[in-house]
């Protein structure tokens, strides 16, 4: 990876996004619906894009707000809808429009009080904290959020009664209706003026800080955080959270000291990421270089990226790898936790680390791996068949301790939270944990690199299969399995997972940009995974000429 000569360092005013233009552009830019990229898009979780490239403007949220309501109303959804927001510049004025678009089409929306920001995992949590008791009434939600992405940029994702991420196919029914209301002019969305629709009987405000706080107790032991007197640093980066932390640290008594309270729509505090990007992203170390630096004074830190679904574990050895900490926060878990019985599996998505495998196995517990995104999680974390549901992107959620739901999406504040815990209750951070589990299981290495890649080659992982990689050994090793779809639930997995007892490598296209993902793993040192990296370029690279790519 280049890294760019800012990286890590304060962002340079030139940097610096335009607020102004930027809401300016929101208002005034007309999305052409015959550009596929100014299209709605939904990915693993929501539609993104920027108001100066004309792929997040009001259009685009009022087309999306409107297929929402006919989608909900289709499905019988009736009772209310739960909507947040982060700290992104674009998320109130989107916002604003999808208020005008629920108040006209008679939705029962519930608001944060003062319009302040709130985190995509307290939104899961009263959906579902509603549901339990709501009978046929049930409820949904709606987070405007582009999560840890540059300040440019906006986001919009849904939320259906079970709380998580949408499914494919809801996301793909919302998708098609708003660009076929893009394609039409918008005639058929349904709008108030601003302030009728806040003012509309339908339209309701409340707390959401206060009901999220006070079951935090239901998940976590914070008694043991509280008498361990640990000193504890938080870093919201400038998210949506920030409000949560003193109300919790009051209620239960803990040493929480934010190291941060400034909230910047130009996030012009951040130290920029490794390519000269301005990113919230909490699992950079160059993007968490504020809080690293604090890291002698605590005894455990964390940050978190705007929409507080993702977390970062600060010890007082660094920022721990995402990976490390979901393995350690897993064995503790699954160790620590007697009411969720002996039945609950280990969720993970396939391109995070088997270390995770062999904690489970030497925990006694099945893994259910699904393709990326942490919607797959969700029926497992309602059922209480999933103990703990894990994303290689930082972002992880678990059972409460009677082994019953607590939220369907990522939950940083909890996660966060975990790590105090477990720091408390072992007597060391969980770094030293998960040194302790790779005397036991290993020391993998893991590493993402992305490939340049044309749309031809791209779309040519939708033809790859295990026959088309004819492979029997990765660097030196038996191949034990060749893997098209998750074995957890059999979705197609978007890519290929090759993997072997002491390494693996999967690929998958990106989205967004042309490029492909290889993500490997060794158990093994440094030039097994370089082995594992440069056979995987030449099996993809032999596929595709195959394939005519």
């Amino acid at each position: 990876m280049t890294l760019s000569d800012l990286a890590g360092k304060p962002a340079p005013r030139s940097l610096l996004a335009n607020i102004p233009r930027l809401v300016s552009a929101f208002y005034t830019g007309r999305p052409d619906p015959s550009d596929p990229g100014q299209l709605v898009s939904f990915g693993t979780s929501g539609h993104r894009g920027s108001s100066l490239r004309l792929s997040f403007n009001e259009a685009h949220v009022l087309a999306i707000s409107q297929a929402i309501c006919e989608h909900r109303a289709a499905m019988g959804v009736t009772g209310p809808l739960f909507m947040g927001m982060d700290t992104h510049a674009l998320s109130e004025p989107a916002l604003a429009a999808a208020c005008e678009v629920m108040a006209a089409n008679h939705v029962e929306l519930v608001l944060q009080k003062g319009l302040t920001p709130t985190p995509t995992p307290v939104v899961s949590h009263a959906i579902l904290t509603h549901n339990r008791k709501a009978g046929s009434n049930m409820a949904d939600g709606v987070v405007v959020t582009p999560s840890h992405n540059p300040p440019e940029d906006g986001g919009f994702k849904y939320n259906p009664p079970n709380g998580g991420p949408a499914d494919t196919k809801t996301t793909k029914a919302i998708q098609d209706r708003a660009n076929e209301l893009l394609r039409r002019g918008l005639g058929e969305v349904r709008r108030l003026p601003l302030d009728r629709a806040l003012k509309a009987p339908t339209t309701h405000w409340r707390d959401y800080v206060g009901p999220y706080v006070s079951d935090l107790g239901d998940i976590l032991d914070l008694e043991a955080v509280a008498g361990s007197g640990l000193r504890i640093g938080a870093d919201p980066l400038g998210g949506s959270g920030l409000g949560f932390w003193e109300p919790i640290a009051e209620r239960y008594g803990l040493d929480i000291e934010v190291v941060n309270k400034t909230l910047d729509p130009t996030f012009s505090f951040m130290p920029v990421d490794h390519d000269g990007t301005i990113r919230m992203d909490c699992s950079s170390p160059f993007a968490m270089a504020g809080l690293i630096r604090h890291k002698q004074n605590f005894d455990i830190a964390f940050g978190n990226d705007p929409d507080f679904d993702r977390h970062g574990i600060v010890t007082r050895s660094g920022l721990m790898n995402p990976n490390h900490f979901l393995a350690a926060a897993a064995d503790y878990l699954f160790s620590t936790r007697p009411g969720w019985g002996p039945k609950p599996a280990l969720g993970k998505t396939l391109v995070t680390s088997s270390m995770l495998d062999r904690v489970a196995e030497g925990l006694g517990r099945e893994v259910f791996e699904t393709p990326v995104g942490f919607k797959w999680f969700v029926d497992g974390l309602i059922s209480g068949a999933l103990g703990m549901g894990c994303e290689e992107s930082a972002g992880a959620s678990f059972l409460r301790k009677d082994g019953t739901v607590w939220t369907t999406d990522k939950d940083g504040l909890i996660m966060g939270l975990l790590a105090a815990e477990m720091t408390a209750v072992r007597g060391r951070d969980p770094a030293l944990l998960y040194s302790e589990l790779t005397e036991r299981y290993g020391d993998p290495i893991y590493q993402r690199l992305d490939v340049p890649a044309g749309p031809t080659q791209r779309a040519a992982f939708r033809a790859l299969s295990p026959e088309s990689l004819a492979c029997r050994d990765l660097a030196g090793e038996p191949v034990r399995a060749v893997l098209a779809n998750a074995p957890g639930n059999g979705q197609p997995i978007g890519g290929i997972k090759v993997a072997a007892d002491n390494g693996w490598f999967a690929a998958r296209p990106s989205g967004t940009e042309d490029i492909y993902k290889i993500y490997a793993e060794s158990f093994v040192g440094p030039e097994h995974l370089k082995a594992i990296q440069d056979q995987a370029r030449e099996m993809l690279a032999a596929a595709f000429a195959a394939a005519g790519a």
